[in-house]
């Protein structure tokens, strides 16, 4: 099995070691032609305004929406989150657009706002998730909820898609990743 990891910007390399410790195959995508035959994608947190121009100026945009849409697993932190967003409540700019939710961009202030907080995750338990200058779900609609913070939404499910508000591979409990890997497995034509 391998997972793409978009590797132009942010904090890609945590992904990478918790997957690798997962037995995972990792592939960084960091141009056009790194993106084949994936069983998953992994869409990590960093400054998703840099990340998406990126993905215009290295031919990545396209390819990438295309398989998403076709239905290939998708983890998303932060800046990912913001990525998939097809609404974004504090900025006129949307990116791939896949994943139903509106998001508000640095919804808990800037790097001082950052928190680490304990709570529940559904099919998890309770999950510690860390907070860096993270957005938020205001709305959600039909999509599934995983996880709320203070009556926020901070994770959802849309088919093929998790996105995250928060960082679970800045801890130790590999449970999320865990969760995504079998996604993959179980729709992976490559097994």
């Amino acid at each position: 099995m391998k997972i793409g990891i978009l590797a132009v910007q942010g904090a890609f390399i945590e992904h990478e070691r918790i997957l690798s410790q997962l037995g995972v195959e990792c592939v960084e995508l960091r141009q056009a032609s790194d993106i084949s035959e994936l069983d998953g994608l992994v869409l990590p947190g960093g400054e998703s305004t840099v990340q998406g121009k990126l993905l215009h100026e290295l031919n990545m945009f396209e390819p990438m929406k295309q398989l998403i849409t076709d239905g290939l697993p998708t983890l998303a932190t932060c800046a990912g989150l913001i990525l998939l967003a097809e609404h974004i409540s504090n900025d006129s700019i949307v990116h791939l657009g896949t994943l139903p939710v509106r998001v508000k961009r640095n919804a808990y202030g800037r790097q001082l706002g950052s928190f680490r907080k304990k709570d529940n995750f559904k099919g998890i338990g309770e999950f510690e998730m860390t907070f860096i200058r993270a957005p938020y779900i205001e709305f959600a609609g039909t999509t599934e909820v995983l996880a709320t913070v203070d009556e926020r939404i901070v994770a959802v499910k849309h088919k093929n898609q998790i996105g995250l508000a928060f960082h679970p591979e800045l801890g130790e409990d590999l449970r999320i990743h865990q969760m995504f890997v079998k996604m993959c497995k179980e729709s992976s034509p490559h097994n």
